[in-house]
């Protein structure tokens, strides 16, 4: 039997399969997906199917993601948690520029805050560590903006085990983002920790960037339970590990229905054992 919530920072409880918006955007996450009503359509689909965790960040767009989160879901519901991202600077859609100072930091939130309409953000990510930039000075501010009531919890996007064990030796983390999915399991010792501590570990990538849609393995096991490969993929992460809170994104109506399908996708023990082999050598996140 598979958790369908998950609690961030034993607070706010959520179904554990999200939507994440980075395909509302364009290529390379950059300016518009085509027309502003589909993609409203889409969020709004996602919560009347029960989403309540939408995973988003500034520099989709870059704005673009958060302003689109708000026309389409402000007034939020009760129970929606909304989960945004700051530390990268976008000046082209293939720069991107890490920028920890702790005053960019704090601009950053303050800006994700009128975008979103929002006084308090959920779940706010530090999208990448700087590595020019002392971390306790990057989660100084984090820490200052939670206590001004402007954040309720903190996550950290790409870290390695040593990181996160540094982090909660400052303060409270509720969640890490790092890639993770059937083919590429370099942040098992990751994921370990995040179990052993309570931490939420939101997946990116979780269909391998679209080549999980037609893995073999994967259509093998589809085929037997009559749904898709993308669907057996996204519920092998929720039996994988009740932290797992995977956000796939998409920009299509059918898609979003067919993922948020995986929900109800049970995996027998031998599927399971099928799919264990598909593992990929190990190496450091990305």
């Amino acid at each position: 039997m598979i958790e369908e919530t998950f609690t961030f920072g034993g607070d706010l409880t959520v179904r554990r399969l999200g939507y994440g918006t980075a395909q509302l955007t364009g290529p390379g996450y950059w300016g518009p997906r085509g027309d502003a009503r589909d993609a409203v359509a889409v969020l709004r689909r996602a919560v009347e199917r029960g989403v309540t965790l939408i995973d988003t960040a500034d520099n989709y767009g870059p704005s673009v993601a958060e302003e689109l989160v708000a026309e389409a879901l402000h007034p939020y519901p009760a129970g929606l948690l909304i989960a945004t991202k700051g530390g990268v600077v976008r000046t082209s859609d293939r720069a991107w520029h890490v920028d920890g100072r702790p005053e960019r930091l704090r601009a950053m939130c303050e800006a994700s805050l009128r975008r979103l309409r929002l006084e308090t953000i959920d779940l706010y990510q530090l999208h990448r560590l700087d590595p020019g930039v002392p971390m306790a000075e990057q989660l100084g501010v984090l820490d200052e903006l939670r206590d001004e009531g402007k954040i309720r919890h903190l996550g950290l996007d790409t870290v390695t085990v040593e990181q996160l064990e540094a982090a909660l030796e400052s303060t409270d983390v509720a969640a890490v983002q790092n890639r993770y999915n059937l083919l590429d399991r370099a942040s098992e010792s990751l994921l370990a920790l995040c179990e052993a501590r309570g931490i939420a570990f939101l997946p990116w990538f979780p269909l391998g960037n679209g080549t999980l849609t037609a893995d073999p393995a994967c259509a093998s096991v589809a085929a037997a339970h009559g749904v898709t490969p993308g669907q057996v993929a996204l519920a092998w992460l929720l039996h994988r590990s009740p932290v797992l809170c995977p956000t796939p994104g998409t920009g299509s109506l059918v898609h979003l229905e067919e993922n948020l399908d995986a929900a109800a996708v049970r995996l027998s023990e031998s599927d399971l054992e099928a799919l264990a082999v598909r593992a990929a050598p190990s190496a450091p996140p990305a």
